[in-house]
């Protein structure tokens, strides 16, 4: 699984990285989490507020920091 953080690298993206990585080490997930930080590239995903959370290429989340029990549904 590849989960992308999209986003600048603000404190809330930060959060959102965090919750994620939480997430995925509670669920025992493999997953390869990356963070896009090229705004040209977020917003051709049709992003325009982050942070935003991409899961295998489909962006998930966006505007929010989830929660890691939001974030473990959403991973499951």
């Amino acid at each position: 699984m590849k989960i992308e953080i999209l986003g600048t690298g603000c404190p809330k993206c930060e959060a959102l990285a965090k919750n994620v990585e939480a997430a995925a080490r509670e669920l025992g997930v493999d997953a390869e989490i990356v963070k896009v930080t090229d705004i040209v590239e977020i917003a051709n995903r049709g992003v325009m507020m982050t942070p935003a959370l991409s899961v295998d290429g489909d962006v998930k989340l966006v505007g929010k920091v989830a929660t890691v029990a939001e974030l473990e549904s959403l991973l499951s």
